[in-house]
């Protein structure tokens, strides 16, 4: 593969060559297609989820709200990444300008960033449910979920903007080979050929204020809802809290399980292989698997999707 003089006299790298999901010629079509089904089908299903709630009044609660700005975010999210997914199965190794690479990866950060806090605000909605049942409306009154949600989003942004800018700042001098599907902090720290103790800095710090503390405020609704549910006197009231809750646990399980591998460490990964399979679970599957998760039981939803079909 081919390095342009300009890498080899050493100056600053103008583009980049991203190796996609795989290079092998006779997967490639085969995944393209699943990919691209993936992505329609993400599209459709957050684009059903948005839809229902703002045409239903039935759905106009603080957990649908959430679920309504997450159904938004994710479809964000999947249509950062995937492009240049699909681009790569269906053309093989391509160019990416270095201000595309910047500003795809400036995109993602804050959409990982706002999804953490969203995911804790959607945590804290649940425990003032369960925990705190008769101050529910004073607590998650509309002012305070626009205010959560802002927070969310915002957050994200502040981060990004520190983290893109750290990393848009180091030299980059050859090789220009990214072994990834999209530009992601790791593989691009690889390819830095100056110091990155201030960029790797910077992304640690911002991993335990976005990842850890998120975590952990979702972990402490969680332990205190627990507490609460084992207090209540039936099993048939256990049930229903558990069954309130069960969703989000299964979506955030998923999310930082993957997410909290790769980023939650200032060292460079060098498994980039590894790195791939696990991006693929929480910038494709998570945001597939989410409308599933938290409808697939949810009887609300259900009704209000009869009808819109009735309508129909």
């Amino acid at each position: 593969m081919e390095v342009s003089l300009e890498l080899a006299n050493g100056t600053r790298v103008q583009q980049f060559i991203l190796l996609g999901l795989s290079t092998r010629l006779g997967v490639r079509g085969v995944l393209f297609a699943v990919f691209l089904a993936l992505y329609l089908l993400t599209l459709l299903e957050n684009t059903l989820i948005v839809s229902l709630i703002c045409s239903h009044s039935q759905l106009r609660k603080p957990m649908y709200f959430f679920l309504g700005n997450l159904s938004c975010l994710e479809m964000c999210y999947v249509s950062v990444t995937m492009p240049t997914l699909l681009l790569g199965l269906w053309v093989g190794p391509y160019h990416l300008s270095f201000m595309a690479c910047m500003t795809q990866l400036f995109f993602f950060i804050v959409l990982m960033g706002t999804e953490c806090i969203l995911l804790a605000s959607m945590a804290y909605d649940r425990y003032v449910a369960i925990c705190r049942p008769l101050h529910y409306l004073l607590l998650m009154r509309p002012r305070v979920c626009v205010g959560l949600a802002l927070t969310s989003w915002l957050g994200g942004l502040v981060v990004s903007v520190a983290k893109t800018t750290c990393i848009a700042s180091l030299s980059y001098c050859g090789p220009n080979v990214l072994n990834h599907f999209f530009c992601d902090v790791s593989p691009l720290l690889n390819l830095s050929c100056t110091h990155v103790a201030l960029t790797e800095l910077v992304d640690f710090i911002s991993a335990i204020v976005i990842f850890c503390g998120t975590l952990l405020v979702t972990l402490a609704s969680y332990s205190a809802i627990g507490m609460a549910v084992l207090r209540m006197p039936s099993a048939a009231a256990r049930r229903k809290a558990f069954s309130t809750c069960a969703s989000h646990l299964v979506v955030v399980g998923i999310f930082y399980s993957a997410a909290l591998f790769i980023y939650c460490r200032p060292s460079r990964i060098k498994s980039m292989d590894l790195n791939k399979v696990l991006s693929v679970i929480y910038t494709v599957a998570t945001p597939l698997c989410n409308p599933v998760i938290y409808c697939l039981r949810n009887r609300e939803v259900h009704a209000a999707f009869r009808r819109s079909l009735h309508w129909s």
